[in-house]
């Protein structure tokens, strides 16, 4: 099956987190969500994109203007159809704000998924970009968080995330499907949401649960 990356993303983003982990649960692929205490801002948000990871760490003695050009760089060099992902090891900054999320949005990426802090939150609200993070602060990174590298793979609670994996969020949390099984994940999660649809049909005509688990082999 050839599928160009929008084309990818736009069925992904038909889907939901549930479904899709159903089906990598079904193939093999358990343990491919996100930590649940990574959430959208907004639970109107939903996301479907290639992973464009990026990591770093604390630095409180990090040089400010050769540390914001790499920030600057990381995003500039963030490709159409992807999804921003920070591994952090931090609890006190701001990896992600409104102009950074401007700048993604202009680009064509699809939303960012933020291991960390992001502020600015009300502006992104308004922009319409869905970010997914762990908490807020007006505590900006680049005085005193390192960017060490980008477009390489990271690791985020118990989720290996690498460059071209497809991520899916929405109110639910975040799910990882790795991009060798992309394509048969999709089309797996397309057929378990078409059987959902008929189940939901019964169920809402008076076929009792058991014995729409039992017809169907869904529930």
């Amino acid at each position: 099956m050839a599928l160009d990356s929008t084309e990818l993303c736009d069925r992904y983003e038909q889907l939901y987190p549930g479904a899709v982990t159903d089906a990598l649960d079904e193939l093999g692929y358990g343990d491919r969500t996100l930590p649940a205490e990574i959430n959208p801002l907004s639970d109107d948000d939903q996301m479907a994109g290639i992973a464009y990871p990026a990591h770093g760490y604390p630095d409180e003695d990090c040089d400010y203007d050769a540390n914001i050009r790499r920030f600057l760089q990381m995003l500039g060099e963030a490709p159409a159809e992807s999804v921003a992902v920070y591994q952090t090891r931090d609890d006190a900054a701001a990896h992600l704000g409104e102009l950074s999320t401007t700048a993604l949005a202009a680009q064509g990426c699809r939303g960012a998924v933020i291991d960390g802090g992001v502020r600015d939150v009300r502006y992104i609200l308004d922009q319409e970009f869905p970010v997914f993070t762990r908490y807020r602060t007006p505590a900006d990174a680049p005085p005193r968080w390192r960017l060490a590298d980008w477009d390489v793979p990271v690791t985020i609670g118990d989720v290996e995330i690498r460059p071209g994996d497809v991520l899916l969020g929405d109110a639910d949390g975040v799910v990882c499907v790795p991009q060798s099984v992309s394509k048969e994940v999709l089309v797996a999660a397309e057929e378990t949401v078409e059987t959902e649809n008929m189940v939901r049909s019964a169920v809402s005509d008076g076929m009792d649960p058991l014995t729409a688990y039992e017809q169907y082999d869904e529930f």
